[in-house]
């Protein structure tokens, strides 16, 4: 009876419960602070950049986490990264006034372009001419990387860090937001603020999937119409949140911040689908993958972690789990 009550254990606790098993990727020696995903190239991969205050921005093959190389020349923390769509360019944003643009398969540094403060947000357009960064100091400009001895356009749009930055229409109008509550939108044309929205606390980041802004505020997570601001839905969280992330099918999104766990929430309900606590440290970047198979989060320890939106489906490096336990105890034999 005991082997049998034993038996029933093993199928409730290990065989139904499918535990989520994030990959680690090591590398970095300091807090990793920022991550972006490309999206899916021609050959069906895509690519993922880090940023760590160790000074060395590293990418790698999105869907594994292995290694592809480290981006040398900075000298300071870096704040920021973006890659391009297609992964062949980089830019990375840095303590040392500088945001950098990459040739991402060669490493070379293709353009530095020198900002009036340390780099804290990073973009470039989907043309791959011109590269927006903001800066610690409230400012944040245009650069066109063939000409980026001088900035093309600078605003003076926050009255603190500047903590994201983003292009739209045509890269006609730009998005940022900031550490002084405010979400502000220009038109390059006429270069002056159109829209503004205000929310409780301040912004520590911003990302935007089609027409849909994620804006991670003090215990807050809000998604947002990217072209008017308004509101879609607003969710509090249990801790302070650093950054969330999208899902490409919008029913949900990942978050984490300073209690080291990574959320996954419904957006209809705001319930906590799941939780994981892998990490040593605060979260201080999440995003997902462009499939929407894969998020991988960046925290305080040093380490990058890609898990599973799915857990126990065959993908990358991850194999479903064989459900047909081999043995199992002979219930003839058992004295009931």
């Amino acid at each position: 009876y005991n082997e049998y009550k034993s038996y029933l254990r093993f199928l409730n606790n290990d065989l139904f419960m499918i535990r989520q098993t994030p990959i680690t990727c090591t590398g970095h020696s300091r807090p990793v602070v920022d991550i972006e995903f490309s999206d899916i190239t021609d050959d069906g991969s895509y690519y993922l950049i880090s940023a760590s205050k160790d000074g060395k921005p590293q990418l790698r093959e999105g869907g594994t986490g292995d290694w592809l190389g480290t981006f040398e020349g900075h000298k300071g923390a870096i704040w920021a990264v973006d890659i391009s769509y297609d992964g062949t360019r980089a830019v990375t944003g840095a303590a040392d006034f500088v945001a950098n643009y990459w040739d991402a398969e060669t490493g070379s540094c293709l353009a530095s372009c020198a900002n009036s403060h340390i780099v804290k947000a990073v973009t470039v357009n989907m043309d791959k001419t011109l590269v927006l960064s903001g800066t610690a100091k409230n400012v944040f400009s245009i650069f066109d990387v063939r000409q980026p001895s001088a900035p093309i356009e600078e605003y003076d749009g926050h009255t603190g860090s500047v903590k994201g930055v983003h292009f739209m229409k045509n890269d006609e109008y730009v998005v940022t937001v900031g550490e002084d509550k405010h979400i502000k939108m220009f038109d390059r044309r006429n270069n002056r603020e159109i829209r503004q929205h205000t929310v409780d606390s301040a912004i520590t980041d911003m990302s935007v999937y089609e027409s849909v802004m994620t804006v991670a505020y003090g215990n807050c997570v809000g998604l947002y119409d990217v072209a008017t601001f308004d509101i879609l839905r607003t969710n509090n969280l249990p801790c302070s949140i650093f950054s969330a992330s999208l899902h490409p099918d919008q029913k949900y999104y990942v978050c984490g911040g300073d209690d080291f766990n990574v959320f996954k929430i419904d957006i209809e309900t705001g319930g906590q689908l799941e939780r994981y606590k892998k990490h040593f440290g605060p979260i201080h970047c999440v995003r997902y993958a462009p499939d929407g198979e894969v998020y991988a989060t960046g925290s305080e320890d040093g380490t990058i972690r890609l898990w599973q939106n799915t857990v126990g489906k065959t993908y990358g490096l991850w194999q479903a789990p064989d459900l047909n336990y081999s043995h199992s105890p002979n219930l003839n034999d058992i004295s009931m």
